[in-house]
């Protein structure tokens, strides 16, 4: 049994840790949520009144929190230092390069092991325990930071050093939002021209336009059955998720001076989808904007 101290149980840290407390291990868990700390005590952690309580006695460290100033805010002000260093500690937030490796150097620094470790898959994948984790840590680390992820994980690569892993993960969304994004124009384009949207599932998850956001995620309700699309696109991923995750992209590429055209295309317009109040729908209801059905969602 391991002591594990886990900080942020949104969405998607509050699955996480419930896989980790199933795993065996002893949880202790700190949210500013009072809701979301009963759910993590229901699931089988140990809430505690503060970072420094959560830490105290910890062998691994383990945040979920929601940006680069949050990230940077809690391990610079309430986790190191407080935290024993032999403690492994381990970020799977999705920030932005640079405050990654500015986090691990002032934890290398106070003697600590540190990776960065974002994740892919969604609420589904975090409660399931089925998330793939992305991971920049130096290269000694990487068993240790493995075994600790093991519980929350159906697969974990080591992206390279300190960063690497928040590269993998922007890289990794612009992809997804890129290709949503034309799997929604595909649907909207086939209805048009009177061909049913489930027989082009059939025949595009078949041929060459075959993706990720068409044969497990797609948009239409109905062919995948999983996907959010049946829900009314509840749940899922969330469009403001998305917008962040292609924000943080567009930043990088322009202080890397990458030429990212399609995704600036597609945060301009997950960006008009937020800003018509549809932040908190799963970043696949795109197509009813692309159909203009957006009344669909107000039901």
């Amino acid at each position: 049994m391991t002591k594990i101290a886990f900080i942020g149980l949104g969405n998607m840290g509050g699955g996480m840790a419930a896989n980790q407390a199933k795993a065996g291990h002893a949880v202790a868990a700190f949210d500013l949520s009072a809701e979301a700390l009963e759910r993590a005590g229901a699931a089988g952690c140990t809430p505690v009144g503060s970072v420094a309580e959560a830490v105290k006695d910890a062998e691994v460290v383990i945040t979920m929190l929601p940006a680069g100033p949050h990230v940077l805010k809690v391990y610079s002000e309430q986790i190191i230092g407080a935290a024993p260093t032999s403690a492994l500690l381990l970020d799977c937030s999705t920030i932005d390069v640079e405050t990654a490796r500015k986090v691990a150097g002032l934890a290398r620094d106070a003697g600590y092991a540190f990776a960065d470790a974002p994740v892919s898959g969604g609420t589904a994948a975090a409660e399931a325990g089925t998330l793939a984790f992305m991971v920049g840590c130096d290269e000694r680390d990487f068993g240790r930071v493995e075994a600790a992820l093991e519980p929350m994980s159906r697969i974990t690569i080591r992206a390279g050093d300190h960063g690497a892993g928040q590269a993998a993960k922007i890289c990794n969304n612009m992809l997804l939002g890129i290709s949503m994004m034309g799997t929604c124009e595909a649907i909207a384009l086939a209805e048009k021209l009177g061909l049913d949207p489930e027989r082009f599932f059939e025949i595009a998850s078949k041929s060459s336009g075959q993706c990720w956001s068409v044969s497990s995620y797609y948009p239409w309700p109905g062919p995948v059955p999983a996907a959010p699309s049946n829900r009314d696109y509840q749940g899922g991923f969330a469009t403001a998720m998305m917008l962040k995750d292609l924000k943080l992209a567009q930043d990088a590429a322009a202080k890397s001076g990458a030429s990212t055209p399609l995704g600036a295309q597609a945060e301009a317009m997950y960006a008009l989808f937020d800003r018509l109040g549809y932040g908190g729908r799963d970043f696949s209801a795109m197509l009813q904007l692309l159909r203009g059905r957006l009344s669909e969602l107000e039901t």
